[in-house]
């Protein structure tokens, strides 16, 4: 026998090498293992400003979506996403896909609550109706009607 095959050298050596090939793999099959991740950065729940913008990151994703629109991504997988709040609960789905088919979801809540000095006018107006005994139109009751700008 050879008597470098029974050496304690080349069996540490030998084991070694075959863990950092392990560790190289499992380091360059991490995105097919766990798929596409999204990290938002902005954590807001309510609001009292009807326009935010939605920070993140994505890794390893082929394609995002906001609430099934496309959504441009640098290569570093940042986005930043501006958007405008409805009066009451707002919700905010973001999609990702990878190249290989997997998909992930995160899902943002958020409550916007108009503020007390609203900058919106009112206007009031009365309609007539025509009550049915009757073949005139008379102002029995009086409807009014809010539009805010």
């Amino acid at each position: 026998m050879l008597p470098y095959r029974d050496s304690r050298i080349t069996k540490v050596a030998l084991l070694l090498f075959f863990l950092i090939i392990a560790g190289y793999g499992y380091f360059e099959a991490r995105g097919i293992l766990f798929g596409p991740s999204i990290k938002v950065e902005s954590s807001v729940q309510n609001v009292s400003n009807p326009y935010i913008e939605i920070k993140g990151t994505a890794s390893h994703i082929s394609s995002l979506e906001m609430n099934g629109q496309s959504v441009a991504v640098t290569e570093n997988g940042q986005f930043d996403i501006p958007f405008v709040l409805a009066p009451g609960f707002n919700r905010i789905v973001l999609d990702a896909q990878d190249k290989y088919g997997k998909k992930t979801e995160q899902v943002i809540e958020i409550v916007y609550t108009e503020s007390s000095t609203s900058t919106g006018s009112i206007i009031a107006t009365s309609t007539p109706f025509l009550d049915a005994s009757s073949s005139l139109s008379t102002p029995s009751a009086a409807t009014s009607t809010t539009v805010a700008q």
